[in-house]
C-alpha cells in the first residue's frame, strides 16, 4: 500500500533503498530530510567523481536532470532513477547547440561548457567544468580566448582569475536565477545585522556581490572554508539548501541564509515522490548513445585535468 505524504518517513525511504539495492546520491541543494538519507551528498564535481567509482548497479539520484544525465553518461551500464521527470535547470536550457555552432564559427576558439548544461551541448564542448574547477580547466587549455557557457557570471569570475579573454555564450541570457538576482542591498542589510559575519558567495552571483564576499567558491569549497576561518557567523550567498549541510559539518558555527535564494526545481524532490520512485522504479534516466559518447569525452577530459592537478598538489605537499 502506498504511504501518504504525511506517513512517509526518511527511514522508510532508506529501508526501501537498501531492500532494492539502490545507492542514494543527492546534491547539496536538496531538502534537509533527503540530505539525511543520502549515501553520498555533494556538489557537481564531487558527485561526478563519485559515481564512476562506486560498485552499485542502481542509483537513486536527487537533484536536477542535467546532473542525472551526467551520471548516466559516465555510467551507461547502471540503472539511474529520479523522483521527478522534469526537475530541470533554466540556466542549462538557455544554451542550445545552435548557439554553440554559431559562436564556434565566429570565434574559432575552444569551448568550455559548465556542467549546468544540456547533454547535447556537452557533446559539442572541448571540456566540461564545474564551479569548483572552472578556473583550473580554463588554465589548462592552451588558448588565450575561450568560449564559455552558459553562466555569464561564472564566465566573468573565470576571466578575473585566469586573465584570459572569456567570451560568454549565449551571453546576457545565461545565468542561474537563484544567484543572478541577489541584490547588493540584501547583502548589505545582512552585513549590518551581522557585522561580525564573513560572507561566502557562489561564483554564479554577479561581480558586485562577489566583491562583497570574504570567500568565493563552489559549495564543496564552501564546506572547507569555515575550518580555515576564525569567524563564528557566515552569510551564505547560495541556494538555501546548503545551510543544512554546513550546520551539520560545523555545529558550533552560525550560518545565515539569504532570503529568497531557493531553487524550486531542486525542491521538487520530496519524501513522498522519492519513496514512490523507489517503489515503482519507473522514471529512469536515458541518454542517446551517440550524444552520450561525445559528451563523455568532454566530461572525462575535465576529470583528467582535475585529477592531474590534485596529483601535482599532493606531490608538492
Amino acid at each position: 500500500m502506498l504511504k501518504s505524504a504525511v506517513s512517509v518517513r526518511p527511514e522508510d525511504i532508506r529501508k526501501l533503498a537498501d531492500e532494492k539495492g539502490y545507492v542514494i546520491v543527492a546534491h547539496n541543494y536538496q531538502i534537509p530530510e533527503l540530505q539525511e538519507i543520502a549515501d553520498y551528498l555533494g556538489d557537481s564535481l564531487q558527485l561526478a567523481r563519485m559515481v564512476t567509482k562506486i560498485d552499485a548497479k542502481k542509483i537513486l539520484f536527487l537533484g536536477v536532470d542535467f546532473m542525472a544525465e551526467v551520471m548516466k553518461v559516465l555510467n551507461p551500464e547502471k540503472k539511474i532513477i529520479v523522483p521527478v521527470r522534469h526537475s530541470t535547470c533554466p540556466m542549462a536550457n538557455s544554451l542550445t547547440v545552435e548557439d554553440v555552432i554559431k559562436f564556434k564559427e565566429k570565434y574559432n576558439a575552444p569551448f568550455v561548457v559548465y556542467v549546468n548544461s544540456r547533454t547535447e551541448v556537452k557533446a559539442y564542448a572541448d571540456v566540461v567544468c564545474t564551479s569548483a574547477n572552472a578556473v583550473d580547466v580554463v588554465n589548462a587549455i592552451d588558448s588565450d580566448t575561450i568560449l564559455f557557457g552558459p553562466d555569464k557570471n561564472l564566465a566573468s569570475y573565470v576571466a578575473e582569475k585566469t586573465g584570459k579573454n572569456i567570451i560568454p555564450i549565449p551571453g546576457e541570457t545565461g545565468y542561474c536565477y537563484v544567484h543572478n538576482y541577489v541584490k547588493e542591498e540584501e547583502i548589505k542589510k545582512l552585513i549590518v545585522q551581522h557585522p561580525d559575519a564573513e560572507i561566502m558567495a557562489h561564483p554564479e552571483v554577479p561581480k558586485n556581490i562577489r566583491d562583497l564576499a570574504h570567500f568565493v567558491g563552489s559549495t564543496s569549497q564552501m564546506e572547507k572554508y569555515p575550518a580555515k576561518s576564525q569567524a563564528i557567523r557566515f552569510i551564505v550567498v547560495t541556494e538555501i539548501g546548503m545551510i543544512a549541510k554546513l550546520e551539520k559539518l560545523y555545529p558550533d558555527r552560525i550560518f545565515i541564509p539569504v532570503p529568497g535564494m531557493v531553487c524550486y526545481n531542486m525542491k521538487k524532490n520530496n519524501l513522498k515522490n522519492t519513496y514512490i520512485a523507489l517503489l515503482e522504479e519507473k522514471i529512469e534516466v536515458q541518454v542517446d548513445e551517440e550524444i552520450a559518447k561525445r559528451a563523455r569525452k568532454a566530461i572525462e577530459r575535465m576529470l583528467e585535468i582535475t585529477e592531474s592537478k590534485d596529483a601535482r598538489v599532493m606531490r608538492s605537499a
